[in-house]
This record gives C-alpha cells, structure tokens and sequence, in this order.
C-alpha cells in the first residue's frame, strides 16, 4: 500500500510539473507550483525527511507562492502569442 501511494505522489508531482511549464497563464502557473511543492511536502513526509517536508511546506507552498503571487499581479498575466 505504502508504494503505490508513493507512487501516485510521484504521478502528481510529474503533472505538476509538466503543467507548470506548458501552461501559458502566469497566475495559473503560479498555483500549480505552489500544488507542486505540496506534494513534494508530502514526499518529503513519506520519506521520512519531516524537516525537509516542514521547510518544504512552509516556504515553497506558503510563502514563496504568496510572493509569487505578489509579483504575478504587478505584471500582465497572459504571454503575446
């Protein structure tokens, strides 16, 4: 049980990463990192590394997708393709 969950954590974080990437809204963009480092949080935490998972947490999924945030909405949000 313990590694298919591992490995649906793993699923997660390819797509978020995936989706990161291809996605051409920067808000959008934005929200799927901060969901990337939630599941890495949760990674971390299935690994056994619970500091790195609290790092991980609070500032990859808080603060730095509050800055993130931040920046995003004193720019345009959509590319000119």
């Amino acid at each position: 049980m313990i590694i298919t969950f591992d490995i649906i954590i793993l699923l997660f974080v390819v797509m978020c990463a995936v989706a990161a990437i291809t996605v051409k809204d920067l808000l959008s963009a934005v929200m799927i990192l901060g969901a990337y480092s939630f599941f890495m949080c949760l990674m971390w935490t299935q690994l056994g590394a619970v500091d790195v998972a609290f790092t991980e947490a609070s500032v990859g999924a808080g603060i730095g997708t509050i800055l993130f945030i931040a920046a995003v909405m004193k720019t345009t949000r959509r590319t000119r393709d």
